[in-house]
């Protein structure tokens, strides 16, 4: 059923490892057929759940006077576990179990996302203006001004999102092709909450001169550069290089979208708690991407101390062979040098803030922080801590995780910057647009909506991407275009 063990942390340290939870991430529908009696479609749900799973629909779909069929709909924690909720149900007597099918894998077959004309071409006389010869006319135009090319093409209002698949969610570097279903879902997320126009750009290979060389290349057809999965170091000089490079806002969202919902949401957990920033101790755990642009953007609010923590321990001076990145963060944080792990550096702390790897803390770890600690683990699908047993000692406890209270998720952030970018016409992305997107998705939550399990609104608030476009397009100092509800500016 759940699986129990024990893992190794970042530091060397062996943890138990916690039940993983039942998420729509593993959920597969069951179709059995089952003796017709008035306990019939409660054996089944009960089976279900003495094996860990969570029905979530029970959908009658053919009967008979001995036999009715149904589709049991359920939640569980990985494959395995699917297989013994399945095993569960066909022990039952008078119980057939007729087909399983994984509702995530049928979601995503042919692809996600699709190209769809925003013309009619109906006739002839549609066709010569979209097309030959008509069309030519507009390339004339184009030629003569390069910057029309915002106002008359797709470019105005579309994004590539790129990766080179080699830091993909917590699965790492499983390559271009694995990395497709996640930039398809990428894609269909900057359309459905901030009417971007969003296509996979996924690279095979994972040189850094030619993903520069090839982004800078295809940048002509976008408005924005969204930089997915790309692990570091090599995506800080990769951002770093493209910028100085392109006229169009480049934004690695791993670094940047997840800093923005951070500040966001510790925003609002600071106002709980009653705890201003800067007399705050905060401890992160990873030390790569999100790590450090979650610093960075905590040390620019006025953070009272930080302490970054990864494989070797806590960043601090003294330390030698770091890279660049590393380098930085131990010379700009860490104030009294503490040179320990992360269990170490936890005692007294304020704030818990997981980007790393799953089950590096228990309860008992979140028992020595400071009274009314927060706690943001985000590691993905399996946080740094079971959130049940952070709960039992943190004032407020957040995840990344859609099935959990506090849901710490980048799309709060990047479908509205890059809207805000677009409409603004913006050629950078800045930090000024990082505090601004962070304040609005803060702020959109309400003063008087805010308690432990509400400190961030859900993405399917249709008051966040606005809100959030709003902030970039006045921190972007551009023309704030009104944009219709299908994101092109009207």
């Amino acid at each position: 059923m759940r699986q129990r063990g024990e893992r190794t942390s970042e530091n060397g340290a062996v943890t138990p490892a916690t039940h993983r939870l039942p998420s729509a991430g593993f959920s597969i529908t069951i179709r059995v057929s089952v003796r017709a009696d008035a306990s019939a479609i409660g054996r089944l749900t009960t089976a279900v759940g003495e094996a860990g799973g969570i029905v979530t629909a029970v959908d009658v779909v053919d009967s008979d006077s001995n036999n009715v069929v149904v589709d049991l709909t359920t939640d569980t924690a990985d494959s395995s576990h699917a297989e013994q909720v399945v095993a569960g149900l066909e022990k039952l007597d008078g119980v057939d179990v007729r087909k399983v099918s994984d509702r995530t894998f049928l979601l995503h077959l042919g692809g996600k996302i699709e190209v769809a004309p925003k013309v009619a071409l109906r006739n002839r006389d549609e066709l010569s203006r979209a097309y030959t010869p008509g069309v030519a006319r507009v390339c004339l135009a184009i030629a003569e001004n390069p910057d029309d090319a915002r106002r008359l093409t797709i470019k105005r209002n579309t994004v590539a999102v790129v990766t080179d698949g080699s830091a993909v969610l917590g699965l790492g570097n499983i390559g271009p092709y694995a990395a497709m279903p996640v930039m398809e879902g990428k894609a269909a997320l900057f359309k459905r909450f901030g009417g971007v126009d969003a296509w996979p750009v996924v690279l095979d290979t994972q040189d850094t001169e030619e993903i520069i060389s090839i982004v800078r290349a295809i940048a002509p057809a976008y408005g924005g550069i969204n930089l997915e999965d790309i692990a570091a170091p090599r995506c800080f000089e990769i951002e770093e290089r493209l910028r100085d490079l392109l006229d169009i806002p480049v934004f690695h969202d791993d670094q940047h979208g997840t800093a923005i919902c951070v500040l966001a949401a510790l925003t609002n957990a600071l106002r709980v708690v009653g705890k201003p920033i800067d007399q705050v101790r905060v401890v992160i755990s990873g030390a790569g991407a999100a790590g450090t642009a979650i610093i960075k953007l905590l040390l620019h609010q006025g953070v009272g101390d930080v302490i970054a923590t990864d494989r070797p321990g806590a960043l601090h001076r003294g330390m030698t062979n770091l890279s660049d990145s590393w380098q930085w963060l131990a010379d700009h944080t860490n104030k009294n040098n503490y040179s320990g792990n992360l269990r170490g550096a936890l005692r007294g702390a304020d704030v818990f803030i997981g980007v790393s790897a799953p089950n590096l803390l228990t309860g008992d770890d979140i028992a020595t922080m400071a009274p009314n600690s927060i706690v943001f683990a985000l590691a993905n699908p399996d946080p740094e801590v079971d959130p049940r047993e952070a709960r039992e000692h943190a004032a407020i406890v957040a995840t990344g995780r859609s099935d959990q209270p506090n849901q710490i998720n980048n799309v709060l952030a990047f479908p509205g910057v890059f809207r805000g970018m677009l409409d603004a016409q913006a050629r950078e992305f800045t930090e000024a647009m990082a505090i601004a997107a962070a304040q609005a998705i803060a702020d959109t939550v309400g003063e008087d909506k805010l308690n432990p399990t509400v400190i961030v609104p859900s993405v399917f608030d249709a008051r966040v991407a606005p809100a959030v476009a709003a902030a970039v397009r006045a921190a972007a100092r551009g023309p704030a275009l009104d944009s219709t509800p299908d994101g092109s500016a009207s």
